[in-house]
């Protein structure tokens, strides 16, 4: 069996010509679970795949990462064969607001008569969630305010941070093998943002040799990353992961 992780974006809120950052977790080269929904993810997913997702994870909630969900709520309320069927998965702390960035304003549909959560299957989790017989930890990150940013992790093949500051301790415990670590990094860190001297300070040869790096500003930026050694996420890219470990006997 064959796993990948397919990057269908990977720029930063202001770097449009990256695509968002996005990403497809597949298995035997089809679609397990999308990772964030940002306002072009759905174009570059049905270009990819020809369909919708039938699984979806949020790292939280800005607009760059949940701004196609409006338009994957239009498709999938006028198509019956979809609707009330796709899983959105996210953390329970996230769930309120999530509601109030896409789903609360009055008259869903200017016809009246639909409820948005109506046209997913919303699963709220904290420590992780199963998705065909898989175990996803989901985790904290440092992203603004506590708790409105969680990364996600699948034990021996993936780790994806989304929008975080260094993590290590977070990091040690759900991606302390070889797994693959999809992590945000920039140029230069700010407040809510790893930059590359962060990822440098903060974590050791070993972690670092792992890393791949994605939500950087520009195309610029990226092959200034990679320069100095590190491997980039770039849209339309498939990385081979490592087949998945066995769930936790505590999972779940």
């Amino acid at each position: 069996m064959n796993w990948h992780l397919h990057f269908l974006g990977a720029g930063a809120a202001h770097a449009a010509e990256l695509g968002s950052s996005a990403a497809v977790l597949e298995r035997d080269g089809e679609p397990l679970l999308l990772i964030d929904c940002g306002p072009d993810t759905l174009d570059r997913y049905r270009a990819a795949y020809g369909d919708l997702p039938r699984a979806l994870y949020i790292t939280h909630t800005h607009l760059d990462h949940v701004g196609g969900m409006e338009r994957l709520f239009t498709r999938v309320w006028f198509d019956e064969a979809l609707r009330g069927r796709i899983r959105v998965f996210c953390h329970a702390a996230l769930v309120p607001w999530l509601q109030a960035r896409v789903a609360d304003y009055p008259g869903v549909l200017a016809e009246g008569g639909a409820n948005y959560w109506e046209a997913f299957r919303l699963v709220p989790c904290a420590r992780g969630f199963w998705l065909d017989g898989l175990w996803f930890d989901v985790f904290a990150t440092r992203h603004h305010r506590p708790d409105t940013s969680f990364g996600l992790a699948l034990a021996g093949s993936f780790a994806f941070t989304g929008d975080t500051r260094p993590i290590p301790e977070v990091l040690g415990r759900h991606a302390g093998g070889d797994e693959l670590v999809a992590h945000d990094c920039g140029l230069h860190g700010n407040p809510s943002h790893t930059g590359i001297e962060d990822i440098e300070r903060e974590y050791d040869a070993a972690l670092r040799a792992r890393l791949l790096l994605y939500h950087y500003g520009s195309a610029a930026d990226g092959a200034a990353l990679a320069a100095r050694g590190y491997r980039i996420a770039v849209a339309g890219q498939r990385i081979a992961l490592e087949a998945p470990s066995a769930p936790r006997e505590d999972a779940g």
